[in-house]
């Protein structure tokens, strides 16, 4: 008994690993998120099913000893069966189911009258019941959708059999026809999804008898039973859209609602935050043109859209156009002091040799001159002359620039550039010779005409 119960509670065991192995290498194909609107009705869903198994049937059951039953040691034999299931809600479904097989057993309990049974064989001709059958832990918290639903089941049936009994001399005593008895099937399992539409089924039942005749041999007081381990597969039925209601996790439904909610709430925050950029551009672009309607960025009175003269210094009178009022013509005249002071800024002007970089002792009679042209608010006329040494072009730009120099170190202490004209004329207007040391020194000079 011991060891061929070991031989097929080791070949279920294969199966079922088997079977998960397969099961998840199939899953890794059918990645499907098996969205669902939540809380639709039964017709989103497929709930109709079939299945054909396939197992073995033994006396030996999971509850109790096979001491206490009619016949000592059970021998497997093959069982087959098919069911029609209606899935009515996520964890309940009502099933029917049909099986048959047949049931073998040795070594019968001594009976006092002497006449002991040796073995027997019942013919399991047809057996109708119908289950209800709890689906667990197809509700998942944590993935899309789990590919094993494992799931318990209770029912009511009833159960055709015809048994035979072998006795100790020999002969055998078999029913004259059908024995019908009501049954109650109790079992477990798991469903490993292959697919979409397609499920493993790997259960274990015990089969409960109202009677104490299926092994043909009445002996104590308990009523027989008989378990069948069985492997097949169930084919949902309808369309192939629509997921099956057994193996579907509403949670991932209602997470797919919270993420498309959750993205259509982002998409109109984008489109918000969008519109409202363009309304910060809008406004800001209208500030700034109102600003230009009303900045006066001189100071003039005259607002920057209307002022065709801008920048005009603090003070300034101005017209309606912004441009600065004809002052009236003030006669300006040079005094003796002026030229003096000119004078000596001529005498004292030195430069480096062939550059156009003043020197230093010539700053003091140059800050006079500045200063005499901000008070008086003179003209001042700057013209650079040099000797013959070197090219007319060379002595032409160096007499520029040393009075371009001038003018701009007068500028610097706040004489009216516009008041200010720097003219070179080279070698081309020499006041004495260019044959002696001496002439030469007097050509190369700037000359101050003030007015």
């Amino acid at each position: 008994m011991k060891p061929n119960f070991k031989k097929a509670s080791l070949m279920l065991t294969g199966i079922l690993i088997g079977g998960k192995l397969f099961a998840q290498t199939a899953d890794t194909t059918n990645n499907s998120s098996n969205y669902v609107q939540p809380f639709s009705g039964g017709g989103s869903f497929r709930t109709w099913s079939i299945g054909v198994h396939g197992g073995m049937l033994s006396p030996y059951t999971i509850f109790g000893n096979m001491n206490n039953q009619d016949f000592k040691s059970p021998h497997e034999q093959i069982g087959y069966g098919a069911y029609v299931k209606k899935q009515i809600l996520h964890s309940f479904g009502i099933q029917a189911d049909f099986f048959r097989g047949k049931l073998e057993g040795a070594v019968g309990q001594t009976n006092p009258s002497g006449n002991t049974p040796t073995s027997f064989k019942t013919d399991l001709n047809w057996s109708a019941a119908l289950s209800a059958n709890f689906t667990l832990a197809n509700i998942n918290w944590r993935h899309k959708q789990g590919f094993i639903q494992p799931y318990l089941s209770l029912g009511g049936g009833v159960l055709a059999y015809r048994p035979s009994v072998t006795l100790a001399d020999g002969t055998t005593e078999r029913a004259g026809s059908d024995l019908r008895e009501f049954f109650i099937p109790v079992g477990a399992g798991f469903k490993i999804n292959l697919g979409s539409a397609v499920n493993l089924d790997l259960g274990y039942q015990v089969n409960f008898v109202n009677a104490n005749n299926v092994d043909g041999y009445k002996y104590g007081l308990t009523n027989d039973k008989f378990s069948y381990a069985h492997v097949g597969l169930e084919f949902a039925l309808g369309k192939s859209s629509k997921p099956q209601l057994a193996t579907h996790n509403p949670v991932n439904s209602m997470r797919t609602e919270y993420l498309w909610e959750a993205q259509r709430l982002q998409s109109q925050v984008d489109a918000q935050k969008a519109e409202n950029q363009k309304l910060r551009s809008d406004l800001d672009a209208t500030n700034a043109n109102l600003s230009k309607l009303t900045t006066d960025s001189d100071g003039d009175g005259v607002v920057d859209v209307n002022d065709k003269c801008p920048n005009t210094p603090a003070g300034t009178k101005v017209d309606g156009s912004g441009c600065q009022l004809a002052k009236p013509e003030v006669k300006v005249y040079v005094t003796e002091e002026d030229k003096r002071v000119v004078k000596e800024a001529i005498k004292n002007l030195e430069f480096d040799l062939g550059k156009a970089t003043i020197r230093p002792t010539s700053f003091p009679s140059l800050d006079k001159v500045a200063q005499l042209l901000v008070d008086k608010n003179f003209s001042l006329k700057l013209a650079g002359h040099t000797d013959n040494t070197g090219s007319a072009d060379l002595n032409l730009r160096l007499s520029k620039d040393r009075a371009e120099s001038i003018k701009s170190y007068l500028v610097s202490k706040g004489a009216n550039a516009s008041r200010i004209e720097a003219t070179g004329y080279g070698k081309t207007q020499p006041i004495a010779t260019n044959k002696t040391a001496a002439g030469r020194q007097q050509n190369r000079r700037v000359e101050f005409t003030l007015y």
